[in-house]
């Protein structure tokens, strides 16, 4: 696990070794035992290493046999001693025992056949020296993360953003236009990021450069193929390959692996299938938000030691800078501060640590796959008696069910956004500048994802946009940014190519059955724990935000962000500031909303007030 950044200039060699070094030093958390650098009048590509395999002879750039390519990698490749043993055989030549290497040598071999082979987490570019050539490619799932930055004739590339501020060609500006949807899915949902000019690379595709020609291509796409097998050939065909997989993830190391634990199903699982000898846990000290008893009484269940700890009100908000420096762009997910000190507490024993990231999208785990039939009755009511009554809803007082008669009185496209939504487009555009309002929804940004799983089931439909939107944009990047803000590794045997292929076939029947999300997997869950773990509903981090800023401390905190001068670039100081005030009197609860509009804030201050 590493981090890389390279650019293409045309400023001489040695005057690159010093842009790319500053530029590497701005991830060195990425990468703290070693570094390595390859620059020509061409390119220059900077590398941070943590060592995890080869500890010895894995240091990057890597080079082929006659030099003639070089490649800086991020993530880890479980089947590359398998792929290696084919190169052999072809009459490759290795230098390390690398899985880096066996990247290089395989695409000199298949070239870009070879990525949807790649079994694993990765984000590597490969350049060829003698054609100037740059190849680029992130993994089949967005485990890893790959920006780049494309401004005229400038191209630059690598983990995080932040590695391209050095950069003296790089102009810093704010891409404003994404704030209305982040708003809305408390993430950054655009290809082009809150970073004017600078792209994600999506996951399951490569890009090639070459004398200033960007293409980028897809190589894996989220497939589903259904197949009516028997129940409980599922079952054999799911604890088989997870087994599999976990094998992988923890045996493809030359360090210790530890894993996360919280008291749910998910991060239990791999604990009782992988048995480390550490886990890892936090929580917080008030009833509903701690989840370390559990874990601790889990984890002497498994004979494993458990390390713990307790989140103060004090850490979470003074941690909230830090947690925006590492994530790039603004992050609202609650979850994202107690995953960067869990991450602390893991780094004082062990390198690398398994998680549960993915079982949710792979098997249909989330609450909102589950509806229930009152709501499946209203749903199926024609328009013409559903629109006149979320009219009428619209206008009333809060009660009990009034979100749900407005929510899904909306065609499915408009009403489902993913695992969370924060606000409505109209209450988006009531707090923003009035520069920033717009007409755009959440349906155009969906609907191009929805046209190609029209044909589905409503559950099916969910899982299709969740894997393109929340899954990379909100879970795995939090998971990579507060890992890698400790130089830990991360790693999510749910989310292993091998596991998709049984997942994607398996009936929406067996996923959500018997008033239960992800109902198979938990029945073969229920083989490996006490049923108390495997029956247990999804909570996450659950964070008292809400009460928090309830508190005169934590309120006035909150209250100065929203009056600084910058807020009227981007917001209505007087909406946001009643949005808050009526939290904190016990009017509304707003929590979720003034988080979003404090995090960018918060996120503003850091990249563009501080420099």
């Amino acid at each position: 696990m590493c981090g890389f950044v390279g650019f293409i200039g045309k400023q001489k060699s040695k005057e690159k070794d010093k842009i790319i070094k500053s530029m590497a030093d701005k991830i060195i958390h990425r990468g703290p035992d070693s570094d390595g650098y390859y620059t020509d009048d061409t390119i220059a590509l900077g590398f941070r290493r943590l060592s995890i395999i080869d500890l010895k002879g894995g240091s990057q750039p890597i080079y082929n046999e006659d030099r003639s390519k070089v490649i800086v990698f991020n993530g880890e490749i479980y089947n590359y001693q398998e792929i290696k043993e084919e190169l052999l055989k072809k009459g490759h030549t290795f230098k390390t025992n690398t899985d880096t290497e066996v990247i290089l040598h395989g695409y000199e071999e298949y070239q870009e056949s070879l990525f949807p082979r790649l079994r694993g987490m990765f984000a590597f570019v490969i350049y060829d020296i003698s054609s100037k050539e740059l190849v680029g490619c992130r993994d089949h799932f967005g485990i890893k993360p790959f920006y780049y930055y494309k401004n005229g004739e400038e191209f630059m590339f690598g983990s995080e953003i932040k590695s391209f501020l050095p950069h003296p060609n790089f102009k810093k500006e704010v891409n404003d236009k994404s704030l209305k949807m982040y708003l809305i899915f408390q993430y950054s949902v655009f290809e082009e990021t809150f970073f004017k000019n600078v792209y994600k690379l999506k996951p399951g595709h490569y890009f090639k450069y070459k004398d200033n020609h960007l293409e980028i291509k897809q190589y894996f796409d989220i497939i589903y193929e259904k197949e009516n097998k028997p129940y409980q050939d599922y079952k054999k065909e799911i604890k088989a390959v997870l087994a599999d997989s976990i094998k992988y993830h923890q045996i493809t190391s030359d360090v210790e692996v530890g894993s996360y634990l919280s008291g749910g199903v998910d991060s239990s699982y791999v604990v009782s299938v992988a048995k480390p000898d550490k886990t890892f846990s936090v929580g917080f000290d008030e009833t509903g938000f701690d989840e370390t008893k559990m874990a601790k009484e889990f984890s002497d269940i498994m004979n494993v030691k458990n390390y713990s700890k307790y989140i103060s009100k004090h850490d979470f908000f003074e941690s909230l800078p830090k947690v925006e420096y590492y994530t790039d762009e603004p992050h609202a997910n609650l979850s994202t501060v107690p995953l960067l000190f869990l991450s602390e507490l893991a780094r004082k024993q062990v390198k690398v640590v398994l998680s549960g990231e993915g079982s949710d999208e792979m098997f249909g785990g989330y609450n909102e796959y589950l509806e229930p039939l009152p709501v499946k009755i209203y749903m199926n009511l024609p328009t013409f008696i559903k629109k006149p009554i979320a009219t009428i809803a619209k206008k009333l007082p809060h009660f009990p069910g009034k979100n749900t008669l407005i929510k899904y009185s909306k065609p499915f496209c408009e009403r489902y956004i993913g695992h969370a939504q924060v606000m409505t487009e109209e209450e988006a555009n009531e707090i923003l500048a009035d520069h920033l309002k717009d007409n755009m929804t959440t349906t155009d940004v969906l609907k191009p994802y929805y046209e190609k799983v029209k044909h589905e089931n409503d559950v099916l439909k969910k899982m299709y946009i969740d894997m393109h939107f929340w899954l990379p944009q909100d879970i795995l990047l939090k998971a990579d940014k507060m890992t890698m803000a400790n130089s830990i590794e991360l790693r999510v045997p749910f989310l292993d190519k091998e596991v998709w292929n049984v997942a994607r076939k398996i009936p929406t029947k067996y996923l959500i059955r018997k008033k239960k999300t992800k109902e198979i997997f938990r029945s073969v869950a229920d083989e490996e724990m006490p049923e108390e773990w495997s029956s247990r509903r999804k909570l996450g981090f659950p964070v008292p935000f809400s009460k928090w800023i309830r508190e005169e401390k934590y309120y006035q905190e909150v209250k100065e962000y929203f009056n600084q001068d910058y807020v009227s670039k981007f917001f209505d100081k007087e909406v946001i500031n009643k949005l808050l005030e009526d939290h904190y009197q016990g009017k509304m609860n707003n929590g979720r909303k003034i988080y979003n509009i404090y995090i960018f804030l918060i996120w503003y201050k850091v990249y563009f007030c501080e420099d």
